[in-house]
């Protein structure tokens, strides 16, 4: 394999200031998550804040993350080249303010556009401090940096629904926008302290690959905007959709023969010939999707079924998923520093699978304290699982690379991720209908027990009006089938997480133990003596 197919060199100067580097991902990987979550979860509220109609706010959520998909996988080819003060330091200041105008935007185009210049600005902080961590900090931070970066998923998931809920109804739906305007400019100042003074890598840039960007963010983009709103707009049903998903399907294919033909290729698929690497991006897919239980699944039930609000929700994700992290985190970061990463994999994804295992139980009787035991599992998948793939796929490559490696993983992550969402709420949509439709067979107008039941009803409701009685009865009895109609969904819902948890078990098992280096753990106790014993050197 040529060098030039490998991409370019991605390492920078160390750190003068670890500490401000490692703030500097903290900031900036949780600034990304929690507002990509915000904006999702409190979009009912951003309709009603904006008015807009149901169609402009889908298309308003499109708009946000289709444009970080867009930017997201050539951010670490423009901090190899610019450096990351560039790329982060201004972007953050200007981000800042868009995020303090948009909340007085009432014109629904101005309003858009000022979405996606948010969404580009805000797409450059996650892959940004990754390469932070590649480029700018010692060795020996990487394992503790990484597992920042890799937690932020779990922990802005279980955090957002509450903080949308508090943010709303103490501080103003303004603040699902404003929080940025003072986390950005902190983080950009971190940034700078952190990072040293890089010059531009004018040899890069003449050699910039700039098609092979714009087919790739393009096409990934285009094809998460079809699949987003493709639920919607009745998929093949929908000219707007198809030409989204064929247009992307198709820009992805020129972006694969431009890096084949490109003399230097920004990010070559042969990245990915490893074995392991290969397999552990299968890995990081698979993990995006079967953690949906916990972004998707458990708050969406409580919201659906329940009738809770989001702080309601919040409570139990920030108790029993979130605050548990700040101690399975550094146990995790251990285990990874003394045991095959391969082993902590597994615990993970196993907790992942035996959480959903358990909401295949869901009645439509489950209140909030009844998911306590999943979100505590799920809470343990999410420390468990992100941070060990990373370890696995960075030990199979050249960090030196991580350019074009950082690419495909941005790729995983935020694309895999939301068009994950968009199938999961497709998937619910249909079940719900299939269901919906096999319990109206069984209600047959005029048998023996529809007709004692809406007689029960109707009594109960004539206090109220004997007029309207029989028509309130009759429309309970439709909420009734469509609660057990939706539970049987969330059901097929978990079922569905806990077989890709368990096809995730089954490639992670086809993954070899890495070559020796940084990542390498160190045995200690009885396995250090066992393996000494044996004539294997140890650290």
């Amino acid at each position: 394999m040529a060098d030039a197919d490998q991409g370019p060199i991605s390492r920078g100067g160390i750190a003068p200031q670890p500490l401000f580097a490692v703030g500097a991902v903290l900031l900036g990987s949780f600034l990304a998550n929690f507002d990509s979550r915000l904006t999702s979860v409190g979009l009912a509220d951003l309709r009603g804040a904006f008015s807009l109609g149901f169609d402009e706010g889908a298309w308003l959520s499109t708009a946000g993350i289709g444009s970080q998909i867009f930017i997201a996988p050539a951010v670490a080819w423009l901090a190899t080249v610019f450096g990351l003060r560039r790329v982060l330091g201004i972007p953050s200041l200007v981000y800042a303010l868009v995020s303090l105008v948009i909340p007085f935007v009432h014109d629904y185009t101005t309003l858009i556009v000022l979405s996606i210049v948010h969404g580009l600005l805000l797409g450059t902080f996650v892959p940004a401090t990754l390469m932070i961590v590649f480029r700018n900090l010692p060795i020996r931070w990487w394992l503790p940096a990484i597992a920042i970066y890799s937690i932020r998923v779990g922990f802005a998931l279980d955090t957002s629904t509450w903080l949308v809920g508090f943010y709303i109804d103490n501080w103003g739906w303004q603040w699902l926008y404003w929080q940025g305007v003072a986390i950005a400019p902190l983080m950009g100042l971190m940034v700078y302290l952190g990072t040293p003074a890089e010059p531009v890598n004018r040899n890069l840039l003449r050699n910039a690959d700039w098609g092979g960007m714009l087919l790739l963010g393009t096409s990934v983009s285009m094809i998460y905007a079809g699949l987003d709103q493709g639920n919607r707009l009745d998929w093949l049903g929908s000219g707007t959709v198809m030409a989204l998903l064929l247009g992307g399907a198709a820009l992805f294919i020129l972006f694969l023969i431009n890096e084949a033909l490109a003399p230097e290729p920004w990010a070559h698929v042969n990245v990915l010939f490893s074995r392991n690497i290969g397999l552990s991006l299968v890995v990081i897919l698979l993990y995006t999707l079967t953690s949906l239980s916990n972004s998707s699944l458990v708050p969406n039930f409580l919201g659906v079924v329940g009738g809770l609000r989001p702080e309601q929700t919040g409570v139990l994700l920030l108790t029993y998923g979130a605050l548990p992290m700040f101690v399975l985190v550094p146990v995790s970061i251990y285990l990874l520093r003394h045991f095959d990463p391969r082993a902590v994999l597994v615990v993970g994804l196993s907790a992942f699978a035996a959480a959903n295992l358990l909401g295949t139980q869901l009645s439509h009787d489950w209140a909030r304290g009844d998911f306590v035991t999943i979100v505590m599992l799920q809470s343990i998948g999410q420390a468990f699982t992100l941070l060990p793939i990373i370890i696995l796929a960075l030990s199979n490559s050249d960090p030196a690379r991580a350019t074009s490696f950082a690419a495909y993983i941005q790729i995983m992550r935020l694309g895999g991720a939301e068009i994950g969402v968009a199938l999961m709420g497709t998937w619910l949509r249909v079940r719900e209908q299939i269901h919906s439709n096999t319990l109206g067979q069984h209600i047959e107008n005029g048998s023996v027990d529809v007709t004692r039941v809406l007689k029960k009803l109707s009594e109960f409701f004539a206090s109220h009006g004997a007029a309207a009685a029989p028509g309130r009865a009759l429309g309970t009895l439709s909420a009734w089938v469509q609660r057990e109609a939706n539970t049987l969904a969330y059901i097929d819902g978990f079922w569905l997480c806990f077989w890709l948890a368990m096809v995730a078990l089954g490639v992670t098992a086809l993954i070899t133990r890495a070559p020796p280096g940084p990542f390498t753990p160190a045995p200690f106790g009885f396995a250090k003596g066992v393996l000494r014993r044996c004539g294997v050197a140890v650290r």
